[in-house]
């Protein structure tokens, strides 16, 4: 293995809202996820998988499938349950020129690691004044919706995008997921990539086979509209996408916001579409309290109020731990909570 191999091939990046040609295979998030891996180990040997049960069982979600087989066991590494570890390796690699994708089993299981990423990995750039970088992925399922037990359904984003030195990107479609995480291993600073696991195989859609890239730090806007912008990300942006379809029934115009990265923020397209609409709802699953979705009202208030015709309004989880199966659909935001704070927001 040559850690300091350099490659000379790019694949072309695609536009904002590429659409993937109809031959293309129909994917899930999680075989787009296993697919992005497969095309970057291929094209690049410095880049290793590790975690718990990447290897012989594929990933608890199955998104590592096949790889341990296609590349050996140098390349994707099962390692103990120690997620302090698996991220202070990483780290180690990244510095001495190869591209680790490590994977921590469940966002509940990366307080451990917490102290390797924030403290080493965000920070090594610029406490070597840019003598090191450390060009990392993190992946973690993450989010609720699957009636998991304790641990297993944390959604605490807003906890990476408060530290500097780490970007932090949230797909919502198998398109974005191959193309963004396909960017992700190729950026030179460490990456947060969180995979709602309540959509791993929820929906099927066409995924180009070949290498494609989408770039980190440009939201989406998968559907257009002219009263209120809903503002997502991740599993929610389907719940937007559910209730602007509802909403549409009544004659009201929705336009979707796919934030796709939360640091670097795409600033402009979510302040473009507020100022356009006048109006607007931000949904995350995560507790309310000082969520990523605060800092959006902030930052619309900042640079829209005078454009604004009512009060910018959140649809959030609760500030609770994530409850058991039984109560976790009355936690997490749905599309009837959706509609009502649309109409509240159009009635003010």
């Amino acid at each position: 293995m040559n850690a300091g191999r350099p490659l000379h091939t790019r694949e072309p990046e695609h536009g904002l809202h590429a659409v993937a040609p109809a031959a293309s295979p129909k994917l899930t998030i999680a075989q787009a996820v296993c697919g992005a891996l497969a095309s970057e180990m291929e094209r690049d040997e410095r880049i290793i998988v590790l975690g718990e049960d990447v290897g012989i069982n594929g990933g608890v979600f199955r998104a590592t499938d096949g790889l341990l087989a296609q590349f050996g066991p140098e390349r994707v590494m099962d390692t103990p349950l120690a997620e302090g570890a698996i991220i202070g390796v990483s780290v180690g690699l990244a510095v001495t020129g190869f591209r680790p994708v490590a994977e921590i089993q469940f966002m509940g299981f990366v307080y451990p690691a917490v102290n390797q990423i924030l403290a080493h990995a965000a920070r090594m750039r610029n406490r070597t004044r840019g003598r090191l970088q450390v060009p990392m992925v993190i992946r973690m399922p993450y989010g609720g919706g699957i009636h998991a037990p304790e641990s297993h359904s944390e959604s605490y984003e807003a906890l990476f995008v408060h530290s500097p030195g780490i970007k932090v990107v949230v797909p919502s479609n198998p398109y974005d997921a191959k193309g963004l995480l396909i960017s992700a291993i190729r950026d030179e600073d460490p990456v947060m990539f969180l995979e709602p696991k309540r959509i791993y195989r929820a929906f099927r859609e066409p995924v180009p086979d070949e290498s494609y890239t989408v770039p980190i730090g440009t939201a989406a806007v998968p559907r257009t509209g002219g009263d209120v912008t809903l503002i997502a990300w991740g599993a929610m942006v389907r719940i937007c996408l559910d209730a602007a379809a509802a909403l549409e029934k009544d004659g009201v115009s929705v336009e979707v916001v796919d934030l796709r990265t939360l640091n670097p923020l795409d600033r402009d397209t979510l302040i473009e579409s507020v100022v356009k609409t006048g109006r607007a709802v931000v949904v995350h699953e995560a507790p309310r309290t000082a969520g990523v979705g605060a800092e959006i009202v902030a930052l619309i208030n900042e640079h829209a109020l005078l454009q604004l015709e009512a009060p910018v309004s959140r649809v959030t989880g609760f500030d609770t731990v994530m409850p058991y199966a039984r109560l976790e659909e009355h936690y997490l935001p749905n599309r009837d909570r959706v509609v009502a704070a649309v109409r509240n927001v159009l009635e003010f």
